[in-house]
């Protein structure tokens, strides 16, 4: 069941009132504050604990309201806009003058994105027609909505599970559709600079290049130096508390045996059955396709997080371009997750 009329309308008005609120959108849920106030996103990065060097995304009611957030747009991202908004597309612009550093960690780049999920477009749009909030800029930044570096929530029980009371309202518009974050891509460089991709998404390089008649450039340790920093591009986040492994599919039953042989307990993410000698302390068989494991693999790590294994072990998947985002999520999740070292004994 979708929120009523009165909650959208409290929600504006927490907004306008410099408050947090968390909402849906197709990728995850966020952790919303007005973009335009400084206080009002300070109150984001302490409630994530998240750095201030680190940008948000400011979501908008429509394409409309971009040039009131970026300024010198090149003709590449309007045909971008027109094509993948609402939908799981940031990009990074040139930042317009009115816009807080607080909101772009400090950078003249901006990353801005239409969500496509109907919650999400109800509560922007009832902010811009309510006048929005400092100086009427109508933009809602909003990070994931979790402590900073863990695992994006996708239900409103997550958020309340790991927020609290720090947030007043959670809207709750049922579980996010495609379950990562969005794809982004940097378009800050000029018209003479090709496009650069900075993290994968449901909107892959190639849906990209059929729109704008170029394939992004991959970002990669060696080539972006002098990349804008972005949400979720640090080497270890979307981690859960409890160590996670990659294993290759044909050494994975073999794996999970000499840890269960060896007395730890062991939850297991897999696409394909284990042989039935194998018998995990925990186990969730996701799709055996890209979309479908997105969709459900922020959920599962959540609950195997909470199933006091001492290591969840994940099958990897394949490497090829349509797997490019969950391997992606897959390699920060490992990586945030060792540096715990909690029950990893």
């Amino acid at each position: 069941m979708l929120p009523e009329q009165a909650d959208i309308d409290r929600a504006v008005a927490l907004l306008q009132a410099g408050e947090l609120v968390a909402f849906p959108t197709e990728t995850v849920y966020g952790l919303g504050a007005d973009a335009a106030n400084p206080h009002a996103v300070a109150r984001i990065f302490a409630a994530k604990g998240r750095p201030a060097d680190h940008p948000l995304i400011v979501h908008l009611a429509g394409a409309g309201c971009l040039e009131r957030w970026a300024r010198d747009i090149p003709p590449l991202a309007w045909e971008l806009a027109e094509a993948f908004w609402p939908g799981p597309l940031t990009l990074i612009l040139r930042r317009a003058a009115a816009v807080p550093t607080a909101t772009t960690g400090g950078q003249d780049t901006i990353g801005v994105r239409v969500p496509a999920h109907p919650v999400a477009l109800a509560l922007l749009r009832a902010y811009a027609e309510a006048g929005g909030g400092v100086g009427g800029m109508c933009g809602v930044a909003a990070p994931s909505a979790n402590r900073f570096g863990r695992i994006s929530p996708t239900e409103a029980r997550h958020v309340r599970e790991e927020l609290g009371e720090t947030v007043p309202l959670v809207l709750d518009g049922g579980r996010c559709l495609v379950g990562i974050e969005s794809t982004i891509v940097d378009l800050s460089r000029g018209e003479t600079q090709p496009p650069r991709l900075l993290r994968p998404g449901r909107v892959t390089p190639e849906q990209i290049a059929a729109v704008i008649g170029v394939l992004p450039q991959t970002a990669t340790p060696a080539t972006s130096d002098d990349a804008p920093r972005v949400s979720g591009s640090l080497a270890a986040h979307y981690a859960p508390t409890t160590p996670l492994r990659l294993v290759a599919p044909a050494q994975l039953a073999d794996v999970v045996d000499a840890l269960q042989q060896a007395g730890r307990r062991c939850a297991v993410v897999c696409r394909s059955p284990l042989p039935q000698a194998v018998s995990p302390h925990a186990l969730r068989k996701l799709p055996d396709d890209p979309r479908g494991y997105a969709r459900a693999l922020y959920r599962a790590l959540r609950e195997l997080d909470h199933s006091a294994a001492d290591l969840i072990v994940v099958e990897d998947v394949p490497v090829t371009p349509s797997w490019a985002a969950v391997t992606d999520r897959l390699r920060r999740s490992a990586a945030g997750a060792q540096t715990t070292g909690l029950r990893d004994g």
